[in-house]
């Protein structure tokens, strides 16, 4: 091709690229899934395995780990199992002394919260040191500021009102939203949008789970802590009844190939659990209510799975097992 032709096909394409008009998205693209999902599915997870990673910084990667596990895989509840000795059982990190409870949760619960509305919600405090260090997880509900969405975030802000008129609610826009309750100053609301004005946004405080159900987007996880084992499977948050899928997640268990799973789409809400170093047996152990031996663990569960045969570690890492059980157990249950 001769230097002429070359620049006559550039010309051609500057002029081409000069056409195209670009257009900035707004919103997130909706996720291919079945509106009003109604079910819910949670993971259990002893606090011992924070533990196993020798620096404050190494810990706290792990719990990131754990959290962007979650939200990839659309978990709707973290149970943390206090199989510690006591719940105020300490580990030392560089001389001082924290709860190893309070550090996993607080960890937990600062990657989950939106961005605007971390310095509210967080104050300085040791346990939240080094989350520099995890990676975001950009999850649905984490906003920004130019993206559309009739559900937001938001914490109430102490901002005077008058009398009957709710509250004002830091939505992470330009302008408060003004909702239709009366509540304290610091709390964490979902709020539905209903109306935008010059001066302000209007909105009311519907149930986090609301944004999930309507729309079908992922909206986060919640933490809870449980004493032990019985406490974690029998306390189900969202209903008064236990939860009506266990799943367990051993090396004992049997082989993921050769279980025939019946009747999984008639859950309401499962919990999946996961064992420490010593895995779950080692927490059927450490309950005083418990009077099975740990050769009958299994009995503790509808499904209790080996999700992972011949494998070339002698062990796997609680970390590890998360991913590894999520994406093979998942899609069985509509996620």
């Amino acid at each position: 091709m001769t230097q002429s032709n070359k620049l006559l096909k550039l010309s051609k394409l500057n002029k081409t690229i000069r056409k195209i008009k670009y257009t900035k998205k707004r919103t997130f693209k909706q996720p291919i899934i079945d509106k009003y999902n109604d079910t819910t599915i949670s993971i259990g997870i002893p606090a011992s395995i924070v533990l196993n990673a020798q620096s404050p910084e190494l810990q706290t990667y792990l719990i990131g780990q754990i959290a962007r596990a979650a939200s990839i895989f659309r978990i709707d509840e973290i149970v943390i199992i206090n199989d510690c000795e006591s719940v105020r059982e300490k580990s030392r990190m560089k001389g001082k002394q924290r709860d190893v409870i309070n550090f996993f949760v607080k960890n937990l619960e600062y990657l989950e919260t939106p961005q605007y509305l971390r310095k509210t919600l967080f104050p300085v405090m040791p346990e939240l040191q080094y989350t520099g260090l995890m990676n975001p997880l950009d999850a649905p509900h984490h906003l920004r500021q130019d993206e559309e969405s009739p559900y937001r975030e938001g914490v109430v802000i102490d901002r005077p009102v008058k009398e009957g008129k709710g509250s004002w609610v830091n939505i992470g826009l330009k302008k408060d939203c003004q909702i239709n309750v009366r509540l304290a100053v610091g709390t964490r609301v979902t709020v539905k949008l209903i109306e935008d004005n010059a001066k302000y946004h209007t909105g009311e405080v519907v149930s986090p789970l609301e944004p999930k159900k309507v729309l079908g987007k992922y909206w986060g996880y919640t933490v809870r802590v449980a004493d032990n084992l019985l406490d974690a499977l029998n306390n189900c948050p969202y209903t008064k009844n236990p939860y009506d899928l266990i799943i367990g997640t051993s090396d004992k268990g049997e082989r993921f190939e050769l279980i025939e799973f019946k009747e999984l789409e008639t859950y309401s809400h499962a919990i999946i659990m996961f064992g420490g170093l010593p895995g779950i047996e080692g927490l059927v152990e450490g309950d005083e209510r418990l009077t099975l031996d740990t050769s009958e663990t299994s009995k503790l569960f509808k499904y209790y799975i080996n999700t992972c045969p011949n494998q070339g570690c002698r062990t796997i890492r609680s970390e590890e097992a998360l991913y590894i059980s999520l994406a093979v157990l998942l899609p069985k249950l509509g996620r």
